[in-house]
């Protein structure tokens, strides 16, 4: 079974499915690929516009890496409420164990701008293993 992860800060719920992608790795070069689903929702009353993400990304053997940008997946969407923005990325470690965390930026129409954080979520090639990180 596929873990579900989820955080909901200032009415924005996040939630990430996480999932190995054995067929575009290449562990013998150190290439393990993840797939990641995300749902963001807005659970306010509030219309909000996402301006950008921030991702820390770290690996089992100490790699850590930080992404900033604009949007998700090149979109900045507006989410009124009850609205929905679904999408999904990838990332490539060099080993098959890790992690994701971060957050995305926010505004209101009231020019309030805020952090809504991404829960950390478990990255790994083998099921067995989820207790190592």
């Amino acid at each position: 079974m596929v873990p579900l992860y989820t955080k909901e800060t200032r009415g924005i719920r996040i939630t990430v499915r996480p999932q190995y992608l054995p067929d575009h790795s290449q562990p013998l070069q150190l290439q393990y690929v993840f797939a990641y689903f995300v749902r963001i929702e807005n659970t306010s009353k509030r219309k909000l516009k996402l301006l950008s993400r921030h991702w820390l990304i770290f690996d089992s053997i100490g790699e850590e890496r930080e992404v900033d940008g604009e949007g998700v997946v090149g979109e900045q969407p507006v989410l009124t409420m009850g609205d929905v923005h679904e999408y999904h990325s990838y990332c490539v470690l060099k080993s098959p164990q890790g992690y994701m965390e971060g957050s995305y930026r926010f505004i209101g129409l009231d020019d309030v701008l805020f952090e809504a954080e991404i829960p950390r979520f478990i990255l790994t090639a083998d099921d067995s293993s989820w207790s190592l990180l």
